[in-house]
């Protein structure tokens, strides 16, 4: 449970980390010009974006409100995209193109992974909300439908005004 945890304290500054490490990195590691251009006008802010995407995905699940944890699957798909990510920083010219493809792979994975399980959990909000399960639609003893019933007492309040307000008195 404690990574489970870990990994839901994670998510969002994720968001910042990740696409630092992709800038530093460069720095680390030469990359050059280009890189570098890469990386400020594309790779760091789909990073960003599809972290907070991910983030609030996750964070949406009542399951994951309720225990503060994500689920296993999460756990695994976060581990090897950010995985990817941290790789894709160190810029490893042999493996680049691959590393790449991987990671964007791995991101929509974890996207869909995290829709379906958010549909799954948000399925059965939509069935507890259909027809014939709401508190007005429990049997018990009502009256029948053709007569309306019949109260005890009312109770009528003519209200009366005095001079000058405005209100006619009866």
């Amino acid at each position: 449970m404690w990574l489970r945890r870990g990994f839901f304290g994670w998510l969002f500054p994720a968001a910042i980390v990740l696409p630092l490490w992709l800038i530093v990195g460069w720095a680390v590691f030469n990359a050059g010009g280009w890189a570098f251009l890469g990386v400020i006008f594309v790779a760091a802010p789909a990073v960003l974006i599809g972290e907070l995407v991910l983030a609030f995905m996750i964070r949406a699940r009542p399951t994951v409100r309720r225990d503060r944890a994500v689920s296993w699957w999460d756990v695994l798909g976060l581990t090897v995209w950010h995985g990817l990510v941290i790789a894709y920083g160190c810029y490893i010219h042999v493996a680049f193109a691959a590393v790449l493809i991987f990671a964007i792979l791995a991101f929509l994975a974890v996207f869909w992974s995290s829709l379906a399980q958010l549909w799954a959990e948000a399925r059965g909000t939509f069935a507890r909300m259909a027809p014939g399960t709401g508190p007005a639609d429990i049997g018990g003893p009502t009256a029948p439908m053709g007569r309306p019933r019949m109260c005890d007492e009312v109770i009528v309040v003519h209200e009366v005004g005095s001079p000058g307000d405005g209100r006619t008195a009866h």
